[in-house]
């Protein structure tokens, strides 16, 4: 549903719904019917049934007679329309759940004013209002739970219908295509040539289902191509809370912002510049080499590049209200995405890849952003042994997921749970190279001269004991003792 409607489309789209037969599951004509409950049953319903029928919105008209579909004009105004104190949107709104998005248009036809409401489609839960779900059979409304068939069959839709397949505008003509997408990204990014003509390019984007053709003519831009190649985001009403926000602070706390940014553009047409912008911000130190001085950067590239493509490809898009989020730091950079992660945090670098997106998962990979190998979370600690920064932080906060890389902080300075995680990130590490953790190994990983090696004795110490890592063989000499996670260990059980 594009968050742009000009009167042109609004009329044009009402002629089209009037010139059906009859309603539809997914439409339905009133006069001057101003009832807040049940324009909200309706709003449950439709979205319900729209979802049902394979549509991408449920629409609610005013000012059409139900029998005739002549236009008859209505006296229904949403927009002075209260329920109580509160304007009717808002009151709506807050009795629906999940939060969908709806919007009514107000506007004039053949001289009589009319009003449209475009609900958009149930996805992941039916749509209740107030702790109640409805569904259209045929042009009678009732509960969903009165029709038992009708509730199997729309969970077994929402169950199997992938955020990249919905769609995010519909009944978009060719030019409207080109205008709201970044086409010429696309074609950039997988090094393909540019087609001759409007076809080619059109042909393009369908092959790889950034558009589907519409029943009513037209295109329908999905999911997939919004949030990857939007020029702007804000352009898709569903998707523009969905872009990326960057925050600098002053210090190390929340309490003075230097500046925010908020992104415009797709997520594979923007990445480029939104990595360079986030590397552009990060802190760097300044090392003097032979000759000349130089500045590195606070944090390993790589890993920041790695950690920004995981945040938005594995997101929970049907989170509303949050999208992916960068939060920098004087001390640390913290890269926040909804939705809970669907493993363990603690198995990040040994679990293969799981993707609740996979068709953009996929495509992110051809387009050269992303792997699918698993080794990006591999890359983000190799690369931050290789800085020896402190261990990088995987956390899942309510809802969400949150990776925190620190900057630079000698040994003396961690704690013991920093050193913990060292050891123990070491060792996943390691593993997954076929190989384990030693006293050399961890010398090496925080830079410890050899002649220190009690000192890396007592970090192993400190993670055996927090049950962190485990021996491989209990019984080899110390100088031979080589280390495993704790779940590389027969049977592997959680601890």
């Amino acid at each position: 549903m594009s968050a742009d409607r000009d009167n042109a489309y609004l009329v044009g789209l009402v002629r089209e719904l009037c010139s059906l037969p009859r309603e539809t599951e997914w439409l339905e004509f009133k006069g001057n019917n101003s009832n807040p409950h049940e324009i909200g049953e309706y709003i449950s319903a439709l979205a319900n049934s729209a979802a049902l029928n394979g549509k991408a919105s449920g629409y609610l008209v005013w000012g059409i007679e139900n029998e005739t579909h002549e236009i008859i004009g209505t006296t229904f105004s949403p927009s002075v329309k209260k329920k109580g104190n509160e304007p009717l949107e808002t009151w709506l709104l807050a009795s629906l759940a999940p939060r969908i998005h709806f919007r009514f248009f107000e506007f004039v036809l053949e001289e009589l004013p009319v009003v449209l409401l475009e609900i958009s489609r149930a996805f992941r839960h039916p749509v209740r209002f107030r702790s109640q779900a409805f569904i259209r059979v045929g042009e009678v409304k009732k509960p969903l739970k009165e029709a038992p068939e009708r509730e199997r069959e729309l969970w077994r839709i929402l169950d199997q219908t992938p955020f990249e397949d919905l769609q995010a505008a519909e009944r978009a003509s060719d030019e409207e295509v080109l205008k709201l997408l970044d086409y010429p990204s696309y074609f950039d990014l997988l090094e393909q040539p540019l087609p001759a003509n409007r076809d080619g390019i059109l042909g393009a984007l369908r092959d790889d289902q950034l558009i589907v053709s519409s029943d009513a003519g037209g295109w329908c831009i999905t999911n997939l191509g919004a949030i990857l190649f939007a020029r702007r985001l804000s352009d898709f009403a569903q998707l523009k809370r969905k872009a990326t926000r960057v925050v600098q602070y002053r210090d190390e706390s929340r309490m003075e912002a230097l500046r925010e940014q908020e992104g415009v553009r797709g997520y594979a047409s923007g990445f480029e510049g939104l990595v360079g912008y986030i590397n552009d911000l990060l802190p760097a130190n300044e090392v003097i080499g032979q000759a000349l001085r130089e500045s590195v950067p606070m944090f390993p590239p790589l890993a920041v590049r790695e950690l920004v493509a995981n945040a938005l490809i594995h997101q929970d898009f049907f989170v509303k209200g949050a999208g992916p989020m960068i939060e920098i730091f004087a001390d640390r950079i913290e890269i926040t995405n909804p939705g809970e992660p669907l493993v363990s945090t603690e198995r990040f670098v040994d679990t293969p890849p799981k993707s609740r997106n996979d068709v953009l998962a996929s495509l992110m990979r051809r387009l050269r952003i992303c792997e699918e190998r698993g080794s990006g979370i591999d890359k983000v600690v190799f690369q931050v042994e290789l800085f020896q920064l402190p261990a990088p932080i995987f956390e899942a906060p309510e809802g969400f997921t949150r990776t925190v890389l620190f900057a630079h902080k000698p040994l003396t300075e961690m704690d013991k749970e920093d050193r913990v995680r060292a050891c123990y990130l070491h060792a996943c590490l390691k593993y997954v190279m076929r190989d384990y953790l030693t006293n050399s190994s961890l010398r090496e990983r925080f830079g410890i001269e050899a002649h220190n090696r009690s000192t890396v004795s007592r970090l192993i110490r400190e993670a055996v004991e927090s049950k962190a890592i485990c021996p491989y063989d209990a019984a080899a000499a110390p100088k031979l003792m080589k280390y495993i996670p704790w779940w590389a260990v027969e049977p592997k059980e959680g601890r």
